[in-house]
């Protein structure tokens, strides 16, 4: 099915997490997202730490789940996540960088796959609902704009098959890699995939350095399935969230227009997980 179709005739929505009423915030009061985001994490676990008190620590702090996880340890991860109700909701694609989607031998890019498949395989495993993927790298004559979006358009529609079967969307994050910086191309990028498995997976704060978060927001509308949370500015780069030049209350009335619910990990580190947890619940939460 063309994700065209599927946004007309599906009942189940796009997102990881079920939509709920956006409820009637009044004017000028900021929307409040309360049991429409999900608070994670990725990684936090600490070495020798078990799977179940890294569930039931985060779960105090008041966190819904995390983007990372062994493979390996599925069955204590299924476990602890039905004992805490903290859940694996998806994994980052190791190795996008070093194995590139979009390098110039296609050796690399068929290893590239596989490393993709193998994500989407445990993804599954864990319970999660995704895979965050960056496409490819703009790196040369060999390596241009044109060639990652081919290229990596190439590579993700082979694993699809996969992706559907399993339950696993491949969600595609734009990073400092020269590829798609403005949010029209990167809509057109997901949109050339045409389907309901390949969806965006919009980083607040990478892409504030190329347009501010809003706009990328309301341009790619329900193509965004998850957010990363991260704050970055002009003057003090990637930084503790509300201290760089994101616009939350901004963000907060985007999200709202497009109806997002779902995922937002934070990505990076702020004073200590209880200050994050705090920081995520003010500023895009809104409670």
């Amino acid at each position: 099915m063309k994700r065209r179709s599927f946004l007309k005739c599906s009942a189940i929505p796009l997102s990881s997490a079920p939509l709920f009423a956006l409820g009637q915030e009044g004017e000028g009061n900021p929307p409040n997202f309360k049991d429409r985001i999900y608070k994670a994490l990725k990684g936090g676990k600490k070495r020798g730490e078990s799977v179940e008190a890294f569930f039931m620590r985060l779960k105090g702090l008041g966190y819904d789940g995390v983007e990372s996880g062994n493979a390996n340890e599925a069955d204590l991860y299924r476990a602890a996540a039905q004992k805490t109700g903290i859940r694996v909701h998806g994994l980052v694609n190791g190795g996008h960088w070093s194995v590139r989607l979009s390098d110039p031998n296609p050796e690399v890019r068929l290893k590239g796959r596989k490393n993709l498949e193998k994500a989407i395989m445990n993804s599954h495993l864990l319970g999660g609902s995704s895979v965050l993927l960056v496409p490819g790298k703009v790196g040369g004559v060999n390596e241009t704009h044109d060639h990652v979006w081919n290229r990596s358009i190439m590579e993700v529609r082979a694993v699809i098959p996969l992706a559907a079967k399993l339950g696993i969307r491949v969600l595609i994050e734009t990073v400092w890699n020269g590829f798609c910086e403005s949010p029209e191309k990167f809509r057109d990028y997901i949109d050339e995939f045409d389907s309901p498995w390949v969806g965006a997976y919009f980083d607040i704060g990478n892409m504030q350095k190329f347009a501010p978060a809003e706009e990328w927001i309301r341009t790619l509308g329900s193509r965004t399935v998850k957010l990363d949370v991260k704050d970055w500015g002009k003057k003090n780069g990637f930084c503790r969230l509300g201290e760089g030049d994101v616009d939350w209350d901004k963000v907060r009335v985007a999200l709202k227009e497009i109806e997002f619910s779902g995922w937002a990990t934070r990505e990076g580190s702020d004073k200590s997980l209880e200050d994050t947890s705090q920081l995520i619940d003010n500023l895009l939460i809104g409670v």
